[in-house]
């Protein structure tokens, strides 16, 4: 990626990455924010994000080829803030086979057999990979916060659902993040902040068009009437968690346009910080491809 474009995405993302959440307000961020930049820097961004589409799968090559790093991206977000369209159109050039997405619904009852970070924990990307949770752990301080009956469902001793254990969940997954980064694991955690309006606008798209319908849940509705204890839910768990190993990034997300490219931009300026390159061979192992490429080469046969 050229040092120009590079420089103005690191710019661009600095507002919304949070790596100490103390002073952290939601309304600080607004939804409709585009970082400065009026429509008319709309196609210049689909540019940006084309150059990162095609950086990105050069990166991800010598990630797998190095083997060292995993990387694990995460989204979270309420209902129709764009989750699954920005994790198409910005990953949409890496390799498939170096990449795994995965979508986490309502716990099985297997799942709730475990710890909450259970789960979670079976899926992480393996080193030389990237792991991309639609949703994550995080669910449980954000739906479990807002409905917390699914407590009882959860099977704790009783004596451990206390007015802590929030606070207790917050340390565990800052303790369990950390873990993670000094085994490898280089984490990203990509809150897309969609306004109420935006939301209802959406919704309304999804039950307008036919072709949309199969995107529309009740229960989305339904969530929407707890939309101010789950804005509180998401501000604590990002104060709590926010970190400059396994930072923040809270994206304004009413345009899609400007929501990727914030994204994108996060990404590559974890990539480059990763210091990715191709394995160097060592002295013998260079001499024996010397070796195999004089047996693939065909011997010039003698005319006399």
């Amino acid at each position: 990626m050229e040092t120009k474009t590079l420089k103005r995405l690191t710019r661009l993302i600095a507002p919304y990455r949070i790596d100490d959440g103390k002073k952290f307000k939601l309304k600080h961020v607004d939804p409709g924010d585009t970082g400065g930049l009026g429509s008319e820097y709309k196609d210049e961004a689909s540019e940006w994000l084309q150059q990162t589409i095609g950086w990105l799968a050069e990166e991800q090559e010598k990630l797998f080829a190095q083997d060292k790093w995993a990387v694990l991206l995460i989204f979270q977000a309420m209902d129709a803030a764009g989750k699954d369209s920005t994790i198409k159109h910005v990953m949409s050039g890496i390799n498939p086979q170096g990449c795994e997405v995965t979508s986490f619904k309502v716990p099985t009852s297997n799942e709730i057999d475990h710890d909450f970070l259970w789960r979670t924990n079976r899926r992480l990307p393996e080193r030389g990979r990237i792991g991309i949770f639609n949703r994550s752990y995080y669910e449980e301080v954000l739906v479990v916060r807002v409905h917390p009956d699914i407590l009882v469902r959860q099977k704790l001793p009783r004596g451990l659902i206390t007015k802590k254990i929030w606070k207790e969940r917050y340390e565990d997954i800052s303790a369990y993040e950390r873990y993670l980064t000094r085994n490898g694991v280089a984490i990203r955690k990509f809150f897309l902040h969609v306004s109420q309006e935006e939301q209802r606008r959406r919704f309304l798209e999804r039950i307008d068009d036919q072709e949309k319908n199969w995107k529309f849940s009740a229960q989305d509705v339904r969530e929407r009437e707890h939309w101010d204890d789950y804005m509180r839910a998401f501000e604590d768990a990002i104060r709590a968690t926010a970190t400059p190993h396994a930072p923040w990034f809270v994206v304004p997300a009413d345009n899609k346009w400007f929501t990727r490219i914030v994204v994108a931009g996060a990404i590559v300026e974890l990539m480059e910080g990763l210091g990715l390159r191709y394995p160097v061979l060592a002295d013998e192992q260079r001499a024996e491809l010397l070796t195999m490429r004089q047996r693939l080469v065909p011997r010039k046969r003698n005319r006399s």
